[in-house]
């Protein structure tokens, strides 16, 4: 799989960011009951199918509230220091360093994949691929469940989280674009949260979509 330009810049972005990240982010997951519904429902549909990967797994937040939840989750990021934190504050979990673009999944071998506010640095010619990769990674009837920024222009980041140092861009995209890109990987759309912006964050959209064939855990 093609391999962005910006990838050395971004890790060494997020490694410079994962302190303060780990401190700011997780907090905010208990403070937001809609995302916590999105990923309960994700739950709820995966329950049952096998494990679960969390692709950008940060400080690992997210795995643990999914394993909380009796989902077999392993996490990859492509932040040697995320992961750092993740080990620590979830030791009980298996967390890897690892980019999106280069995780080899064996097909038909995972329950679902989590893409949580973490494919957002992926360039417009990546991410089609790296979702195809989801989809092939699925058991038939698996899940796949993408959280992103909302918008028609990319950003360019010269600081984050407190006015840290990073390079990087957010690439936004329109919920319907992103529907798209879901169905020519081979996926069914199921499911959209749309979040208008706050004071702390732009527009957001999640999606939830699912591998044609076999039978959710809820239906057997």
């Amino acid at each position: 799989m093609h391999q962005p330009e910006d990838l050395d810049a971004v890790r060494a972005s997020y490694d410079r960011v994962a302190n303060t990240y780990a401190r700011m982010v997780p907090a905010l997951l208990g403070k937001d009951p809609w995302q916590r519904a999105a990923l309960n429902a994700f739950a709820e549909e995966v329950g049952g199918l096998g494990p679960v990967l969390d692709v950008g797994c940060g400080p690992g937040h997210v795995s643990a509230h999914l394993a909380a939840r009796g989902l077999e989750v392993r996490g990859v990021d492509l932040s040697p220091q995320m992961v750092e934190h993740a080990r620590r504050a979830h030791p009980h979990l298996d967390f890897r360093v690892a980019s999106a673009t280069a995780l080899d999944l064996t097909p038909a071998s995972l329950g679902g994949v989590l893409g949580w506010w973490s494919l957002f640095n992926l360039p417009r010619d990546v991410l089609p691929d790296v979702l195809a990769g989801f989809a092939q990674a699925l058991v038939p009837g698996g899940r796949v469940l993408i959280a992103t920024h909302v918008g028609e222009e990319d950003v360019l980041r010269r600081e984050a989280y407190g006015g840290i140092p990073v390079t990087w861009t957010t690439h936004r995209w329109l919920p319907d674009q992103l529907t798209d890109l879901l169905e020519g990987a081979g996926l069914e759309v199921t499911a959209e949260v749309r979040f208008p912006a706050t004071d702390q964050q732009s527009p957001a959209v999640v999606l939830a979509a699912c591998r044609p064939g076999g039978t959710t855990a809820r239906q057997q």
